[in-house]
């Protein structure tokens, strides 16, 4: 058997619209294990940089880079940084217990603490605490009321929790801090990710829209730009930080610790909502399947939840410590997928995703791009066919979200990488063309290669002229596949 006809019988094609994103960890680390991931329906990894070495992350990028290969399917890469993280000091006994109702002083007093007292090493904080603040500990655990504050210190009531232990966590709801989503450390992991050619970036702790313009410059292009929506004060300028994202990401864990919990489904919807409005890919995320991670199945509500993500036209949804350190992580993978392409079978599934398609922009491309969309259902064609150097076609056929698969058609291994992570994209990275007729013939065999188109079946094509400059979407064609 040739090397080509081995490539062949390996390529990867999935079943479903919406993408998976798995988060690699002590559970995920071998070639095996994670062969094992993308074979069950992995897009995208994710490389989370709050856990693990550098070393660590390089030997699993390694592993992807080298099934990419053998599988000849484009594999996403996500490295997630850590960002700013707020914790309290340490105790006397290593923990405390409150009683509601007690006064509660946290101070920048390095002194190990006690029932009455404990170290908070952040002055930023009290630049931003006023009194009736509350304060939230080990995610929201403990609640803490401030009753008195001044520049180094602050007097808070115990409205909820009992136990507290040393360097646990702290949110400040509603509070803007003076502080960057980007560390010593996070800058130092930023510019290993983008050396070891990560396809995107995940920014944590981002409050407004100035950091995410400051990410991007740093980032300069290397990499996409994905902005965590994890705290209200990003919530509240929503419209204006999805604008300057690449793609956006709606974090659960730690917006359901800072607003309300009966909250965050509403969210949840408005962010996904924006995000398709303007075209850029949106991951859901967060206790997706949390029960797995010690559990072969997941509760109902869970497969719901899931369910629920993909119904509202989500990009992706993602598993954390499911795949990262959990004790089923393909079964976990395996769920995901099959929720996924029921959801995506159910009629109601195209009724939501029809009553949501947003206006083209007044351009050529986006017209173009819209007509696709409507040519294609009407002569029932088998796929959306998409040149693009940039990735900006591409992330416009996405947008429609159209009833048949997105073939992208790609001279950039890196664009087709990136695309990875968007709804109902089917990536492959090919030579560049020269000319119409060259277009149609990859196109078509391309699709027939990968099993998105059978003879007699057509393809909706779309692209720019001349060929190979970005931003030039303006022809359609509708070509049969044949013999």
């Amino acid at each position: 058997m040739t090397a080509q006809q081995t490539s062949a019988d390996n390529r990867v094609k999935r079943d479903r619209q919406t993408k998976i994103v798995a988060t690699l960890g002590p559970a995920s680390s071998s070639e095996a294990m994670i062969r094992r991931l993308f074979q069950a329906g992995v897009d995208v990894f994710r490389l989370n940089f709050s856990h693990g070495s550098h070393e660590d992350h390089a030997q699993r990028l390694a592993i992807i880079r080298a099934l990419e290969a053998e599988f000849d399917r484009p594999i996403c890469v996500l490295a997630d940084m850590q960002g700013p993280k707020l914790r309290v000091g340490k105790f006397r006994d290593g923990a405390v217990t409150l009683e509601v109702g007690q006064r509660f002083r946290v101070d920048l007093d390095q002194t190990p603490g006690d029932a009455n007292r404990v170290n908070l090493p952040h002055p930023e904080v009290f630049e931003a605490l006023s009194e009736g603040q509350f304060i939230l500990l080990d995610d929201g655990k403990v609640r803490l009321k401030v009753v008195e504050c001044g520049t180094d210190h602050a007097v808070t009531e115990v409205i909820a929790g009992s136990k507290l232990s040393n360097n646990k966590g702290f949110n400040l709801p509603n509070a803007i801090l003076s502080v960057k989503p980007l560390t010593e450390k996070d800058l130092k992991d930023l510019e290993f990710a983008l050396d070891q050619g990560v396809d995107w970036i995940a920014l944590s702790f981002v409050q407004r829209p100035e950091d995410v313009a400051e990410a991007r410059k740093l980032i300069a292009g290397r990499a996409g730009l994905l902005v965590k929506m994890e705290k209200p004060s990003a919530i509240y300028h929503m419209e204006e930080i999805i604008l300057l994202a690449d793609a956006v990401m709606v974090a659960r864990g730690d917006l359901g610790v800072e607003m309300p919990v009966e909250e965050v489904p509403g969210q949840q919807k408005q962010l996904i909502r924006h995000s398709r409005r303007a075209g850029k890919p949106v991951i859901v995320a967060t206790q997706m399947l949390e029960s797995m991670i010690t559990a072969p199945t997941p509760t109902r509500a869970e497969a719901s939840d899931v369910a629920t993500a993909v119904f509202d036209g989500a990009d992706a949804v993602m598993l954390s410590a499911e795949t990262a350190a959990g004790d089923y992580p393909v079964e976990a993978v395996e769920m995901m997928d099959r929720i996924a392409r029921r959801v995506e079978r159910d009629p109601l599934y195209r009724t939501i995703l029809d009553a949501e398609h947003y206006d083209p922009e007044e351009t050529a491309a986006d017209a173009i791009t819209a007509a696709a969309r409507q040519v294609a259902h009407t002569v029932r064609a088998a796929a959306i066919v998409t040149y693009t150097s940039s990735g900006s076609t591409t992330l416009r056929a996405a947008r429609e979200r159209p009833e048949v698969p997105i073939l992208c058609l790609t001279a950039s291994e890196r664009t087709a990488r990136r695309l990875t992570l968007c709804w109902g994209v089917h990536a492959v990275t090919t030579a560049d063309v020269d000319n119409f007729a060259d277009m149609v013939n990859k196109a078509v065999a391309i699709a027939k290669r990968d099993a998105l188109a059978r003879e007699g079946e057509r393809l909706v094509i779309t692209a720019g002229v001349p060929f190979g400059t970005p931003g030039t979407t303006n022809v359609l064609r509708i070509a049969w596949v044949d013999k």
